[in-house]
């Protein structure tokens, strides 16, 4: 007597395949969805990196910050854009850049970027820690 050899998965094995492929997408989304935001306010980042070469050189050239994006000699705010940014701003005098995002990070979130002169040398350091997007979405030096 011969028997039939099984020919396939049964339905329970497929059952199993599919409830783990669903595991794994529940998992695997809110993660991606995280780091691309990461990879949009890195974007805003770099576009504040002229922002902040700009106020530099004011400074070093004035002895002052500057008061607005045209005294630094940049572009208007709402001009320095990207696909996640909706502007770059220097204001108030203090030399700050703000960096306001759309609804791609949270729509008006905001990167504030603080300059501080060393009094030794004279040099210009940024920081990174100000504004309202969330620490998660932060590279590691500005949280």
């Amino acid at each position: 007597m011969t028997q039939k050899q099984q020919g396939g998965f049964t339905l329970i094995e497929l059952m199993i395949v599919v409830a783990i492929i669903g595991i794994l997408a529940a998992v695997a989304l809110p993660a991606y969805q995280d780091y691309t935001k990461r990879a949009h306010v890195s974007e805003g980042i770099t576009l504040a990196a002229s922002a902040k070469a700009a106020v530099t050189e004011y400074y070093v050239s004035v002895a002052a910050w500057p008061a607005d994006n045209t005294e630094a000699g940049l572009a208007a705010a709402d001009k320095i854009t990207g696909n996640a940014v909706k502007s770059v701003t220097i204001g108030d005098k203090n030399g700050n850049i703000t960096v306001t995002y759309n609804d791609k990070v949270t729509d008006g979130a905001t990167i504030i970027f603080a300059p501080t002169v060393a009094a030794a040398n004279g040099s210009v350091t940024w920081t990174c820690s100000g504004g309202t997007v969330d620490d998660k979405y932060r590279p590691a030096n500005c949280r």
